[in-house]
């Protein structure tokens, strides 16, 4: 064990997307040192196991069913081994080598290793001590939550990581849950040949959102194949020898998940299960107990800064803090947390609004890579309304000249949520083909403040899809 610590600026534990940024802003254009402490790859979740092999996975189903909406074209299905190596590409064959060349590049050291919190500024990296000049981020995350259901974790279940990194797509599978998760993976895993069934617990799928949102994806699920249960969750499970070797995982043969839904009791025979059932914080281990803090979600202020942390110097970023589980949300934070020790740091005063987290305060946006994508931001009426709003609200099915001539199936809805006494957006959600590309110009206008007699200036340009955003202002005078 080194007796001597290393010190840096500041130390990360984390090197996903919310820590890559928080050390790279934290010492851009100035001599300031920094380390990113990672026990698994950087680049994290998002980058291997996450959004951007989900999203691989994804987007040759959408591809496929656009062609085969356009006259002229010919589509004849997916080769999914293609498939399956593009989504290779895409995460490097888990290859991290590009991601500590930049990290070194922006002059950040790469240390491997599980971090732990020992103290004030102080991390140790198994057994290596290192200490901090001005601040330690914290950017572990969270990991997929198994539910105790009898049977379920001796079975060998997919969670997220296992299913965006299949190497042969199983001919049955059960996908457990409803949210953004559950309902991409059914998504993809229907497009590459599989018979799913999807058990949801709840009675809508993406419940967060609109409800018109969750009954179109689930009409278009069920119209792809998925058989969609809901208010349906397993009681046990079983699998016959069903184990880990620590090689690689060996199975006995099919899963038999026992059900409990509307229509009672039920067996469902599959060869793998999925589940998608939340996310719990990644704190096991990481020396929270050391400054005072139990393991659990991480409570900041608007800096970033740890609010039950005596001094200025722990900073949260990203899922960690629990405040917007979204990767992009964790790059802004990372950016506002690298900019506020970059200030402190220098003694300059924290006035300047890109010192302040504020957009993960009802102004989020998200988009569900379903088919059809949802794209929303801000605020639903539901939660504008209880919130104490005066709201107003417009929609409408997206059907303009872009549409119809982007593919003759085309089918869209959109909403705006409007608080009557400013005039301005609350928040807005699209659902249709491609949706998430329109939802920037409701994002600007929900964090801008833009008044909606402003919004009738912004001309859309013809024939785009985009249009439909003059007939949601039309629809608003009518």
């Amino acid at each position: 064990m080194s007796s001597t610590p290393t010190d840096y600026d500041v130390i990360v534990i984390g090197g996903g997307p919310a820590g890559e940024n928080a050390a790279a802003y934290a010492v851009a254009g100035s001599d300031r040192t920094a380390a990113i402490v990672e026990r698994e790859l950087i680049g994290g979740e998002c980058s291997y196991w996450a959004c951007i092999p989900s999203k691989a996975l994804l987007r040759p189903g959408h591809v496929l069913a656009a062609a085969r909406a356009m006259p002229g074209v010919s589509a004849t299905g997916l080769d999914v081994e293609a498939v399956l190596r593009r989504r290779d590409a895409f995460v490097h064959d888990h290859d991290d080598s590009a991601q500590v060349d930049w990290a070194r590049g922006n002059h950040i050291d790469v240390v491997r290793g599980t971090g732990r919190l020992t103290g004030t500024r102080s991390v140790e990296v198994d057994g290596r001590q290192l200490r901090a000049r001005h601040a330690v981020v914290l950017a572990t995350g969270t990991t997929a939550n198994v539910p105790d259901v009898p049977g379920l974790r001796a079975a060998l279940p997919w969670t997220s990581r296992d299913a965006t990194n299949l190497h042969e797509v199983p001919r049955r599978v059960a996908v457990v849950g409803g949210g953004v998760v559950a309902s991409e993976a059914a998504t993809w895993l229907a497009a590459l040949g599989a018979e799913v069934t999807l058990l949801v617990r709840g009675s809508a799928l993406l419940a967060a959102n609109e409800p018109f949102a969750g009954e179109r994806v689930a009409a278009a699920l069920t119209d792809a194949g998925v058989r969609v249960r809901f208010r349906t969750e397993p009681t046990s499970v079983e699998r016959p020898v069903a184990k880990d070797t620590g090689e690689g995982r060996i199975h006995g043969g099919p899963v038999t998940v026992r059900l409990r839904g509307p229509e009672g009791e039920s067996a469902l025979e599959v060869d793998e299960i999925v589940v998608a059932a939340g996310r719990a914080p990644a704190t096991k281990g990481l020396g929270l107990d050391a400054v005072g803090l139990s393991d659990g979600y991480i409570a900041v202020d608007d800096h970033l800064t740890a609010r039950d942390v005596e001094g200025e110097w722990l900073y949260v970023v990203g899922d960690l803090n629990h405040r917007a589980a979204l990767t992009h949300m964790g790059k802004y934070q990372g950016r506002v947390c690298g900019d506020v020790i970059a200030a402190r740091a220098e003694g300059k005063p924290l006035e300047d609004p890109r010192f302040v987290a504020s957009s993960d305060h009802g102004k989020v946006p998200q988009v569900v890579f379903t088919a059809p994508e949802v794209a929303a931001v801000g605020l639903t009426e539901a939660v504008a309304r209880d919130a104490g709003h005066s709201v107003e609200t417009v929609e409408l099915d997206i059907d303009v000249a872009g549409s119809a001539l982007s593919r003759d199936d085309y089918a869209g809805h959109a909403k705006l949520v409007i608080d009557r006494a400013t005039d301005t957006l609350l928040g807005a959600t699209f659902v249709g083909p491609d949706v998430g590309e329109q939802l920037h110009a409701a994002t600007i206008a929900v964090v801008g403040g833009v008044p909606l007699s402003t919004l009738w200036h912004a001309v859309p340009a013809f024939p785009a899809v985009s249009e439909f955003w003059l007939r949601l202002l039309e629809a608003r005078r009518a």
